[in-house]
């Protein structure tokens, strides 16, 4: 009856520009007598609520007829719809069921059209590229000496140790223990990343904070003295940029360090902190309930205290003119990940859109989003990331539970709709430069969550004591490949987090943020990634290619297609091999991954592998 992924029923499909006129069309069985027809549209932001006529015009065959109408937003903002129709049986809605399509009946869901502003745009440079997290303490030493670095930290001796996991004598986790990777080292290593097709790199944070994270920013102006200094960042992006790589910073601008220049509870710094002073330039910046120890903290962390990100004071300071956002974009930074995105509020992120664009128009705002952002409700708000005043993109979570949950036992067309929903839902200019990750700083290791024993639950003693065996690392490394492949060819920019193409494992914090293993990398991964990295930078078709569903059972098989090229993908994650028929154009492919299918067009896959097969056509032909 109808199907919001297919232009038959809906034109244009996914997320449209304010003022497009969309046309809608369904397709009604003669027998129900159909006498009327209706489109019901809800605008999300005012909660008006139209319901525009729909016309007959014409039969589907024998046995069905067409109606039709269009609707032009006028607004960006969310707008959902359903179909209601006359029938001989009475009035009958049509909503939402499995794939998208139509249903008859109230038990549906309904339809999103996502409405962005018509001037939204998103940096080129990083489309068709590949980026790279780097958690700075952990990825390399230059060994080069610092000055600045406060007494209490413990460094470790041995690049190679398990960061510390044990609470301290008071029982709390502190983060106190550091491995001494710096800027400089992380320059020294810029040939290995270009080595892997690295165009950006996503730099956890780099300021001065006194735990090896650094979410807790002590001052947002300074480079922390353990990883170098200023210079040593500008001296960082200037190699970068000579290589044609991007850096990207970590903004955390909900909240500080109680340990700050601005908060100072602890008493590091001479300046006058709110902690200690209701005069001082930073108190208005906090909520305090009974200051001077009672104060909104983040998740009730009382070393990490709020900052009321709308006070005038602290939004001049990080998005005022030559504040924090546009002096780091001064320093050669080309954009900021802003951390918990949800904590922050509608006008400090557009404040910060602004600053950041009118310094540089082609800086990357993306932020740390873990659901689908574009319908995102935090704290009973609706947010509108992805309208056009925000942000440009989002780390996509979704595509990551999708790929790790198809490789872990669900169905591909499980996977293949949770893919679906997000390229419908999303405007096309953040589709392109989605941070497509399989794991981070936040999560378990890839490795280990595709072969290890899921966490449920356990105690750090118990993750810190998990190996994966022999048996278990062959075939977590067998099916990082298949994971690698999907992030690097679906819509949207892979990002690497440090180590995975080196075999990594580790459950949760610290134990996903143990130092690179130089020298005893896994190195036949190693050389996969630098395979997928030269894919991306040879194939055009992966940076604004149309995502096309093949194949979706056990096994799953997509295509990226342009104009001019065509890269089928297909998996098989089971211990078994098994085979998928593809149309006889792709005998005539050439095989980057995998053998190419049999004359009749069967494409035999062995246990936990995967294939890519590349067409140059003129115009890749429809399926």
């Amino acid at each position: 009856m109808f199907n919001s992924r297919n232009p038959v029923y809906r034109d244009p499909v996914g997320a449209v520009a304010e003022g497009t006129r969309v046309h809608f069309k369904i397709t009604m069985p003669r027998d129900l007598r159909c006498s009327a027809a209706r489109l019901t549209v809800l605008n999300d932001s005012t909660g008006r609520e139209q319901t525009l006529g729909m016309f007959w015009c014409g039969m589907n065959g024998d046995c069905y007829e067409w109606w039709e109408c269009h609707f032009t937003p006028e607004q960006p903002g969310l707008y959902f719809y359903s179909f209601s129709v006359d029938t001989w049986h009475g009035t009958q809605k049509i909503t939402r069921g499995s794939d998208s399509e139509g249903v008859l009946g109230d038990g549906g869901r309904v339809w999103q059209l996502t409405v962005y502003n018509r001037s939204f745009q998103t940096p080129d440079w990083l489309a068709g590229g590949v980026m790279y997290q780097i958690f700075p303490d952990r990825f390399y030493c230059s060994g080069q000496p610092k000055s600045g670095v406060p007494q209490d930290r413990r460094l470790h001796q041995d690049w190679y140790e398990q960061p510390d996991w044990k609470p301290d004598e008071n029982g709390e986790i502190t983060n106190q223990d550091y491995f001494g990777g710096d800027l400089k080292g992380i320059e020294e290593k810029l040939g290995y990343l270009k080595s892997l097709g690295v165009t950006c790199i996503y730099l956890n944070p780099i300021f001065e904070a006194h735990s090896n994270h650094r979410y807790n920013t002590a001052d947002y102006s300074r480079v922390d003295p353990l990883l170098g200094t200023r210079a040593d960042f500008e001296s960082l992006c200037k190699a970068a940029k000579a290589l044609g790589i991007h850096i990207l910073l970590d903004g955390v601008f909900s909240h500080t360090g109680s340990d700050s220049v601005y908060f100072n509870r602890e008493g590091r710094y001479s300046s006058e902190g709110a902690y200690h002073s209701q005069t001082s330039p930073y108190y208005s910046w906090y909520t305090f309930h009974q200051w001077p120890n009672s104060y909104d903290c983040w998740w009730n962390f009382s070393t990490l205290p709020n900052v009321n990100e709308l006070n005038p004071s602290y939004n001049e300071y990080i998005n005022g003119r030559n504040g924090i956002i546009q002096s780091w974009l001064s320093s050669g930074a080309s954009g900021w990940r802003l951390d918990v995105a949800d904590e922050l509020p509608d006008g400090f992120l557009d404040n910060l859109r602004a600053a950041a664009k009118e310094r540089d128009p082609d800086a990357v705002i993306l932020g740390e989003v873990w659901e689908d952002a574009s319908n995102k409700t935090a704290y009973g708000v609706r947010r509108k990331y992805l309208l056009g005043s925000q942000l440009d993109s989002v780390m996509n979570y979704p595509f990551r539970d999708a790929i790790l949950g198809y490789l872990t036992g669900q169905n591909a067309s499980e996977c293949l709709e949770k893919i679906l929903d997000i390229l419908e839902n999303y405007p096309p200019q953040v589709t392109r430069i989605l941070m497509n990750h399989i794991g981070t700083h936040d999560t378990v290791r890839a490795l280990t969550f595709l072969a290890g024993e899921p966490l449920r639950g356990k105690d750090r003693k118990w993750q810190s004591e998990q190996r994966l065996s022999p048996e278990q690392r062959k075939e977590g490394l067998r099916l990082m490949r298949l994971a690698s492949l999907m992030q690097f060819t679906l819509p949207g920019v892979p990002c690497i987090y440090y180590g995975d193409e080196a075999g990594m494992e580790g459950y949760r914090d610290p134990f996903n943020r143990g130092c690179y293993p130089w020298g005893r990398e896994e190195r036949d991964l190693v050389e996969w990634y630098r395979m997928l990295g030269r894919m991306r930078s040879e194939y055009s078709v992966l940076k604004d290619g149309a995502f096309v569903p093949v194949y979706g059972d056990i096994c799953m098989a997509y295509e990226r297609r342009n104009d001019s090229e065509a890269l089928l993908c297909a998996f098989n994650p089971t211990r078994e091999s098994r085979s998928i028929q593809l149309e006889s154009r792709w005998c005539g492919a050439h095989a980057v991954i995998g053998s190419l299918p049999e004359k009749s067009g069967l494409l035999r896959l062995e246990p936990q592998s995967c294939a890519a097969l590349f067409l140059k056509t003129e115009k890749a032909p429809q399926s």
